[in-house]
């Protein structure tokens, strides 16, 4: 039987994260998810999740704990993967479930997240896990 587990990832598995991350990111360049991804381990508020099936890294999520007006204490999820291969096994509901376990013990009032316009998959699966749709996310690149 395979055993599945969370757990909190540093530098050290940078390689086996940028080979997930750029499957939500094909557009960019490796040298550039690298450079970002070192970057965001640098933030006292980040937290990189891993979920592991029998030691093999299969799902990373980015996490960011702030404050905000609205919601108080928060968890924002960014960059939730799991392996194209192995998507639509329920890897994501049960990576997600231990993530929220997570921010509930580090005293968050919320769990939020970003999801592409285009990502129709992504959003049948939040709104099962219970997520609603706020607003809109709107960005202007320099």
């Amino acid at each position: 039987m395979r055993e599945n587990s969370v757990k909190i990832l540093g530098k050290d598995y940078l390689g086996q994260i940028l080979q997930l991350t750029k499957q939500l990111n094909p557009t960019l360049t490796s040298s550039e998810l690298e450079s970002r991804q070192l970057q965001m381990f640098e933030f006292e508020n980040y937290t990189c999740f891993g979920l592991f099936e029998d030691e093999v890294l299969i799902g990373v999520a980015s996490g960011w704990i702030t404050v905000r007006l609205y919601s108080d204490r928060q968890l924002e999820i960014d960059n939730f993967v799991i392996d194209s291969d192995l998507q639509s096994n329920g890897y994501g509901k049960l990576f997600i479930t231990e993530i929220e376990l997570w921010a509930k013990a580090n005293n968050c009032k919320t769990v939020e997240l970003n999801t592409y316009v285009q990502n129709d998959r992504s959003h049948k699966f939040y709104f099962n896990k219970g997520y609603r749709i706020l607003g809109f996310h709107f960005q202007k690149k320099f």
